[in-house]
This record gives structure tokens, C-alpha cells and sequence, in this order.
């Protein structure tokens, strides 16, 4: 049932995103070089498809992110439930997070580029750093919220560190967690696509370029929708996780 009303609902977005599109391109007047009608978008998209381009950057895209969005959390969560337990230590350093959170990452490239050099290498820190303070900000203060009775449920069975944050604390608060889990992809997966416009040469970032320079809005229209359309399918792949992982700690909690 659920299923079939997703389903509903994706149909009647796509609907509208159609109707809109059509519309503006018909009172507009824009000429489909400049601004593709929906067929012209996806006879690009078959284009892409049949010469294997899509499939590669797609697939060049989604390693960068797996590789800087995963090291990125992981570290972000284990350093939130340290610095989230240990209130003296985070009051020296939130000021410091505080001052580094508001700042793109793209502002930092030039540095990046400096140290890491042209390549992969400038991607994976930009994505890196757009998933780490969500996270790592979402952690603390989750930390600091827990509530007492799990505190003192460890205390009367006599649970220590460093098991107490690893089988009470992170399954207690692992909810919040992932607040920050879904805003932190969605950060990264838009500087992911920025990051490959600047040295890559190859991934969802450098099609758009590609396109782009070779004046092919058809191509570049194409590389848009898929690049909004991974980003839905990479929030419900976490959600699904999300959701085995509350289940399976929701049992040791409850």
C-alpha cells in the first residue's frame, strides 16, 4: 500500500515537473538550444546512455562520494560521541567548529588544490568537509541530550567505557544521528557536483562542463535530472539504513 502510494505521488511530481517545464518553454519562446523541451532532454539522455558516458561518470561520481561521504560520517560520529561525552574538551573546541561550519568548502579549494594537487583527491576533501560538521555537530548535541535513564540503566548493570557510548549511548541518540546523516549527503552530493567542475575529468560535475562547452543543452539538461534523481535515490538508500539500524539497536535499548 505504501508502495503504491509512493509511486502515486512520484507520478504526479514528475507530471507537474513536465507541465511546468513545457509551459515555460512555450511562453518563453526559448529556443531548444538554449532551453530543451522534455524530448529533447531525454533523446540526450538515450544519447548519453547508448555511448556508455552516463554509466561512467555516474559511476565515477557515486565512488568519489561513497569514498568522502562514509570516511567523512564515520569519523564525524565516532568524534561527536567523544567530544559529546566529554563537555570540557568541546567547550575549547565548538568555538573553533563554530567558526569553520559556515564556510563553503569551495572556498577552501585553492588550498586543497595547493596540497592535494589536480585530480581525484580535491573532490574527496570537498566532500569530506561538506559531510563532516553536520554530522559531527548533530552527534554532540544529541550526546548532550540523552536522556538520564539510559545513564543510569549502564550504571546499575555496571557498563564502562568505552562500551557505554558503544551500546548505550550511540543506540540511544543514533536518531538524531541521523538528522544530521540525510543534511550532511545532501551537502555533499551538491559540492560533490562542484568539486568535479574544477580538475575532473570525468563524473557528473565534468558532463555538465563537457556539455556545457560543447553548447549541447540537451546533454546538460540530461546530466541535471540525473543528478537530482541519484540525489533522491542516495536519501531513500539512507533512510533504509536508517531504519535496519534503529531497528536493530531499538531491541538492546528498549
Amino acid at each position: 500500500m505504501n508502495l503504491q502510494k509512493t509511486a502515486r505521488h512520484l507520478l504526479g511530481a514528475l507530471l507537474l515537473v513536465l507541465l511546468a517545464w513545457q509551459t515555460l518553454l512555450s511562453l518563453g519562446g526559448y529556443s531548444e538550444a538554449l532551453f530543451p523541451s522534455p524530448l529533447a532532454t531525454l533523446q540526450g539522455l538515450y544519447e548519453l546512455l547508448t555511448d556508455g558516458v552516463l554509466l561512467k561518470d555516474i559511476g565515477a561520481s557515486l565512488y568519489r562520494f561513497a569514498a568522502g561521504y562514509l570516511s567523512s560520517v564515520l569519523l564525524a560520529m565516532l568524534l561527536g560521541l567523544v567530544l559529546g561525552w566529554y563537555r570540557g574538551i568541546w567547550a575549547y573546541l565548538n568555538p573553533i567548529a563554530q567558526v569553520l561550519r559556515p564556510i563553503s568548502p569551495m572556498a577552501w579549494l585553492p588550498f586543497i588544490v595547493l596540497i592535494f594537487g589536480i585530480g581525484e583527491m580535491p573532490a574527496l576533501v570537498i566532500i569530506f568537509i561538506a559531510a563532516f560538521f553536520p554530522v559531527l555537530l548533530a552527534t554532540v548535541a544529541a550526546v548532550h541530550d540523552i536522556a538520564p535513564v539510559y545513564l543510569k540503566v549502564a550504571q546499575n548493570f555496571g557498563i564502562r567505557q568505552p562500551a557505554l557510548l558503544a551500546k548505550i549511548v550511540f543506540p540511544a541518540v543514533f536518531p538524531r544521528i541521523a538528522t544530521g546523516l540525510h543534511l550532511a549527503l545532501g551537502t555533499a552530493w551538491v559540492f560533490l557536483v562542484a568539486g568535479e567542475m574544477v580538475g575532473a575529468q570525468s563524473g557528473l560535475g565534468f558532463l555538465i562542463i563537457d556539455a556545457r562547452n560543447n553548447l549541447r543543452a540537451d546533454l546538460l539538461m540530461a546530466a541535471i535530472i540525473t543528478i537530482g534523481v541519484l540525489g533522491l535515490l542516495l536519501d531513500s538508500g539512507v533512510t533504509l539504513v536508517e531504519r535496519a539500524v534503529s531497528r536493530r539497536f531499538g531491541s538492546r535499548v528498549a
